[in-house]
């Protein structure tokens, strides 16, 4: 197993290479949860993501044959783009395996960076073989993504300057995957303060670490918006490495993410994707877990696909009562919608959308239903709204 040594002997290698990102304590989300939160933005590295550290270890102790011959990497996008950044860099050749659905976002930055991008397969699993297949057809050397001490020598040096940067912390809560951020944040910690805790967190929908870990036998999922822990076997290096130095794991569900995601980007202003809200999603779903405790999380990775973001953007606005759709009764007469924009209108609220359904109601022929989405302040304003409307002569509810 890779030690504290190795891991200094890795952040050797990494100065001048990758950023010294800042970890700082967010007093917002320290009081919502109740707890001492200190955030480090790894998001804030130039391919928006920690997985260079590895990949800049790793390439960095190739031989000059290997570096002759060029690399080959299975990924989901950002242990693809520290990959092809970092072969760049040093001047290497490198093909990039991503499974087919991989977010546009990431395939475009990693052929930025120059490599030769191969989109095969729907899973990561189906991506891996394929890569392996041409490691061996193109005499490549393979960059797995986290099962490989190199590389989680390399992502261990987040840990190191985690309990440099707040030396006195008391817990890390770190999103895992494959297990190569966690398995080498562990060794750092635990080695320089034996008391720590290391808590894992997985989703529901991709437990594979969860489950051999507690022995477990949840379901697999399909697909998740933490796409980049989307891993369904565990390494092997790094889960023997979890198991002797890691205290817990958790799972969070779909919707803790999402509302990490969305909280992280108002409080903090700053972009993650789902995998990189998922410690901040286990101290939201688990408080009572890590109150007055504090707690170091992993902004891991920056990389989300636009759409998704505005989509989670909205959902959460819907789930805060900040839109809000109605369906209002009325007379069908000249008149009528005036009277309730009009209505909408004194009580604070903004229209977003408004349809007219004649066909598809239970209201007689002479009456219509309009459908309103709102913009509101939440879920108290919305009650104002439909008493407003109830009181100017509508039938008023909330769809």
């Amino acid at each position: 197993m890779i030690d504290l040594q190795t891991i200094q002997q890795a952040a050797e290698r990494l100065q001048g290479q990758v950023l010294l990102t800042p970890c700082v304590e967010s007093r917002t989300l320290s009081q919502i949860v109740q707890a001492q939160v200190f955030l480090k933005f790894e998001n804030l590295q130039f391919t928006a993501s920690f997985k260079e550290r590895g990949a800049c270890n790793k390439l960095a102790q190739l031989s000059a044959a290997e570096r002759a011959r060029g690399v080959v990497a299975m990924s989901a996008g950002n242990h693809a783009q520290g990959v092809a950044y970092h072969a760049q860099r040093l001047g290497l050749r490198a093909v990039i395996v991503m499974p087919r659905f991989t977010p546009g976002v990431k395939v475009e930055r990693t052929r930025g960076f120059g490599a030769e991008v191969v989109l095969h397969g729907d899973t990561l699993e189906q991506a891996r073989a394929h890569a392996f297949e041409l490691a061996t057809a193109q005499n490549l050397s393979f960059v797995h993504p986290y099962d490989d001490d190199a590389i989680v020598a390399g992502q261990g040096t987040v840990g190191l300057e985690m309990l440099q940067a707040v030396p006195d912390l008391d817990v890390l809560v770190i999103a895992v995957g494959g297990g190569g951020l966690i398995s080498g944040i562990a060794t750092a910690a635990k080695a320089l303060k034996p008391g720590i805790e290391v808590v894992g967190v997985q989703t529901v929908r991709f437990p594979a670490m969860f489950n051999a870990i507690k022995g477990t036998h949840h379901p697999q999922g399909t697909s998740t918006i933490a796409e980049g822990i989307a891993v369904g076997t565990p390494g092997r290096i790094t889960e023997a490495l979890i198991r002797a130095r890691v205290d817990d794991m958790l799972l969070v569900d779909e919707g803790d993410i999402e509302q990490a995601v969305l909280m992280l980007l108002e409080i903090e202003k700053t972009v993650v994707e789902g995998a990189g809200a998922a410690g901040l999603a286990a101290l939201l779903k688990y408080p009572e877990r890590f109150r007055g405790r504090k707690v170091g999380l992993v902004l891991c990775g920056g990389n989300i696909d636009p759409l998704l973001l505005a989509a989670i953007i909205e959902r959460g606005m819907v789930r805060a009562g900040r839109l809000a759709r109605v369906k209002v009764g009325s007379r069908d007469v000249p008149g009528a919608l005036a009277l309730i924009t009009t209505a909408v209108a004194e009580a604070g609220a903004n229209i977003d959308e408004v349809h007219h359904q004649r066909a598809f109601s239970a209201l007689s022929a002479q009456n219509v239903e309009i459908e309103l989405v709102l913009q509101t302040r939440g879920h108290e304003h919305v009650r104002e709204v439909l008493d407003h409307l109830r009181a100017a002569g509508f039938d008023a509810a909330l769809y």
